[in-house]
């Protein structure tokens, strides 16, 4: 559920991942990339210029490779209200968040609508934070897991929950437009919680959280991401 729908091409899915790129160069080093992952070897900086290296209008598609990432199911058919379809968020908002929260090795990052995983693999590999993702959809929390189990990532997990009925812990969290209306408020309500118990980023994709008394808004040089910054009485700031 890890965010919202939007016009697909005749034929395709919406939400679906891209096909990889078909230059050879580009998939020998992908799977190179790949096996240096699954050893430990590709992390932080390095990753980061690998994934810079690979051309903007590829880089999705590339990364998904990289990730193992098939298919995803169809969407299940008794999403509740005001949770949103899956689609993935880009990687150059990944990017773009890691570096202006900035995200730390000793954060705890949470994905709120994690989908295929995309995000919380992405933030740790890049920052080494322990990463977990909380998905609405079970199809999708499968995949993830066997995703990490494939690349030996024990510091990222998956939860299947609704991101609204559960006690949320951690330092960074992210919402790609994951849900709405009261779904939106009661998660709201249990990162409040959180943050009168420690500051936390709240990053937010493709929309914005207008009215929230406990955020403090941060403009990124990405229009598409905007970072909120908890502000509580007695509790310091990040």
């Amino acid at each position: 559920m890890d965010g919202k729908p939007v016009a697909s091409a005749p034929g395709s899915r919406p939400g679906a991942p891209e096909r990889p790129p078909a230059d050879d160069s580009l998939q020998l080093r992908m799977r190179r990339a790949r096996a240096d992952i699954r050893s430990g070897a590709l992390r932080g900086d390095a990753l980061l210029q690998f994934l810079l290296s690979v051309p903007t209008s590829e880089r999705d598609g590339w990364v998904d490779a990289l990730l193992g990432f098939d298919e995803p199911p169809p969407d299940i058919a008794d999403l509740p209200r005001g949770a949103v379809p899956y689609l993935p968020c880009g990687v150059d908002e990944i990017l773009a968040m890691v570096a202006e929260v900035p995200l730390r090795r000793d954060d705890t990052f949470v994905d709120l609508g994690s989908g295929l995983g995309r995000v919380a693999i992405l933030a740790h590999l890049l920052s080494g934070a322990r990463a977990q993702g909380v998905e609405i959809q079970e199809p999708l929390v499968h995949r993830a897991r066997a995703c990490c189990a494939e690349l030996a990532l024990p510091l990222v997990s998956f939860v299947h929950a609704n991101a609204a009925d559960i006690e949320l812990d951690g330092s960074v969290f992210f919402l790609y437009s994951p849900f709405n209306g009261e779904m939106l408020s009661a998660v709201l309500r249990r990162l409040e919680d959180v943050a009168r118990r420690r500051p936390i980023v709240v990053c937010a994709v493709d929309f914005e959280l207008h009215g929230v008394p406990w955020l403090r808004e941060r403009k990124t040089p990405k229009v598409s991401l905007t970072l909120y910054d908890s502000c509580v009485p007695g509790v310091p700031l990040r």
